[in-house]
């Protein structure tokens, strides 16, 4: 039972980090009915935005508080992400949005071929992975034969409160139900006076810091590299379509789905297995319910 019980508790740590990433596929998608493949290469520009400031900020100031330092990291992030989603959105993905879809969907997967090739090329990253400076002390507690550390709690916690939070501004505020009315029909709401492109720029904005919140957090427990965006990316991508892509608690939930099949999965078969049982869930989930855990099927107007 304790065996089940600390895989579970790793299942909500990865999960967690798939959740708040698939946040930014599905806002995206339910604002343009777009899929912003470059988003897993935003998640991972913001591990390295993270990793830069923590360490300058660590050799400056040493002996900072830990908290202060985690804090500091975490808004850094947030911001540096939140600004290049909105370049990305405003050079690339604006232009083309009256363009045919695919031409949107090949636009994303350069720039997140671009993103990757460059933090390859850029001196100061580099293709080797890396570790995030210790911003929280990791301390492992045994409660009951489990081992529960620190950093999984923090992981767990803040992303908690960070998904509590985004649902609130989505469903309880005027710049949500701005997000929720461009959703349900963009070529009206001008006429309402909501400001369109701020309130896309703003959707781009809020779902890259929700990553960064995400590549923030997994830097603190795993390594970071130029390509770990690709397969992260993809995992949070199911993680949306699973939960119904365009609807924010699906998406939460379809993060904790892929971070248990992520977990169990080697309990029961082979690690290899990974890739094919998530895959494998996501094509019979398409079969039966086309429109994921909580996604309803779009009207089509005529």
């Amino acid at each position: 039972m304790e065996f089940y019980i600390q895989q579970t508790l790793n299942a909500l740590q990865v999960g967690s980090v798939y959740a708040l990433i698939a946040l930014g596929y599905t806002m995206v998608y339910g604002i343009l009915t777009m899929i912003n493949f470059a988003h897993g290469d935003i998640f991972m520009v913001s591990t390295y935005i993270a990793f830069f400031f923590s360490t300058m900020l660590l050799g400056a100031l040493a002996g900072l508080n830990p908290i202060l330092a985690f804090v500091a990291t975490l808004l850094v992030a947030m911001f540096g992400t939140a600004l290049l989603a909105v370049i990305i959105e405003r050079l690339a993905y604006k232009p083309l949005r009256t363009a045919p879809r695919i031409s949107a969907v090949i636009t994303a997967l350069g720039v997140g071929l671009f993103l990757e090739n460059f933090m390859v090329a850029f001196k100061p990253v580099g293709p080797a992975p890396r570790f995030l400076p210790a911003l929280i002390p990791a301390i492992n507690y045994n409660i009951g034969g489990v081992t529960v550390s620190t950093i999984q709690i923090v992981i767990i916690l803040v992303s908690a409160l960070v998904m509590i939070l985004l649902d609130v501004i989505v469903r309880r505020t005027m710049v949500g139900m701005a997000m929720r009315a461009i959703s349900w029909d963009k070529f009206i709401v001008p006429l309402m006076g909501v400001p369109v492109d701020r309130i896309i720029s703003l959707t781009f904005a809020l779902g890259a810091s929700i990553a960064a919140v995400g590549g923030t957090l997994y830097g603190m427990a795993y390594t970071i590299d130029p390509y770990m965006g690709i397969r992260i990316g993809w995992w949070a991508f199911i993680s949306a379509v699973v939960g119904g892509i365009g609807n924010i608690r699906g998406a939460m939930i379809g993060g904790f789905i892929l971070g248990f099949v992520e977990i169990f999965t080697p309990v029961f078969l082979p690690s290899t297995y990974r890739d094919f049982v998530a895959f494998s869930l996501l094509l019979v989930l398409l079969i039966f319910r086309p429109t994921g855990i909580l996604g309803r099927p779009m009207a089509q107007k005529v």
